[in-house]
């Protein structure tokens, strides 16, 4: 009876992680800070999964951002999420920002969505006209173990710039914006899709500028981390912003848990694909979402339900 009990119990988790993918029926995604784009992105989306799929809701949870993304995909707590290109091979592998932790596992890739900007902001009336320029300064690099952080951190270090010459807090975009208005830092980094809705929000109350990266410091980055590309923010993205802005950018990619069955992750790899139009129409941010190149640049294995999908319609996974 015992024996019978526990294949009973056994039987009923199988059946619970075919379905929405946690014992409450409910997906857990995580979605990084309010304001920045992974959340509008996952707001949108969960809306659409809920509205397409009858048997599945979905929970958005604001978190750090794209390390501690990955650590809760990987110790259950979510079932979903978005995370950088970057951060998701250093935890995956246990290299990079995450060689003295163990490997965070058990996810796998659905898919990319669109390149990040790092964009670099300060106020109008700065004397900040370029990177080597916040030496001394006051600077918001992002949330602790975010992707911001990460991509300061480089672009920073690209540039000569340690620690010891850039005075770096830890801020969240919505209170990063606020003290840059309040002149009481001087710059924020900001590693999102562009149009950034809060930093699209300071441009109308406060005149802002962006730093751009020169050619050296984005050879040098694109040379030092495979995961960089060159990118732009087009003139016109921000109020008051008449010049494009060249910097570099990395991938987002959405996870999701290995917990989640194939045919669940297939429906949600669909639904993607079949509302890119209505996610672009919702976002603010030029997402340009295309299956075609969703599986470029992703180094870790893709989940089961993702590849069938791919395999249907033809597109190679370049998994390494």
């Amino acid at each position: 009876m015992h024996m019978k009990k526990k294949l009973l119990a056994f039987g009923m988790a199988v059946l619970m992680l075919t379905g929405c993918g946690s014992s409450s029926g409910t997906i857990r995604f995580g979605a990084a800070g309010l304001g920045g784009t992974y959340h509008m992105f996952s707001d949108a989306f969960a809306e659409i999964i809920e509205s397409e799929s009858a048997d599945c809701s979905i929970e958005v949870k604001t978190t750090a951002g794209s390390a501690a993304n990955v650590r809760l995909l990987s110790d259950g707590y979510v079932q979903m999420a978005i995370a950088q290109a970057d951060i998701i091979n250093d935890a995956y592998y246990g290299v990079g920002m995450f060689e003295n932790d163990k490997k965070y596992q058990g996810y796998s890739a659905v898919g990319g969505l669109y390149t990040e900007a790092c964009q670099i902001v300060v106020r109008a009336d700065s004397d900040i006209r370029s990177v080597e320029d916040l030496q001394g300064k006051t600077v918001s690099v992002g949330e602790e173990e975010s992707g911001t952080e990460k991509n300061a951190e480089q672009i920073l270090a690209a540039y000569g710039l340690s620690e010891r010459l850039v005075t770096e807090v830890n801020l969240d975009y919505t209170d990063a914006v606020e003290q840059l208005k309040k002149k009481e830092i001087d710059a924020m980094f900001c590693t999102a899709g562009a149009y950034t809705t809060v930093i699209g929000e300071l441009a109308k109350q406060c005149e802002i500028r962006f730093i751009d990266l020169d050619e050296k410091g984005i050879d040098k980055l694109m040379k030092s981390y495979d995961f960089y590309t060159e990118c732009e923010i087009p003139e016109n993205t921000y109020v008051g912003q008449t010049e494009a802005v060249r910097t570099v950018g990395v991938k987002a990619v959405l996870l999701a848990s290995d917990k989640l069955s194939e045919k669940k992750v297939k429906e949600i790899t669909e639904i993607l694909f079949e509302n890119k139009a209505e996610l672009q129409y919702i976002l603010p941010t030029d997402i340009s979402l295309d299956e075609s190149q969703a599986t470029g640049g992703i180094t870790i294995p893709f989940h089961d339900g993702a590849a069938v999908y791919y395999e249907e319609h033809g597109i190679s996974m370049n998994e390494e």
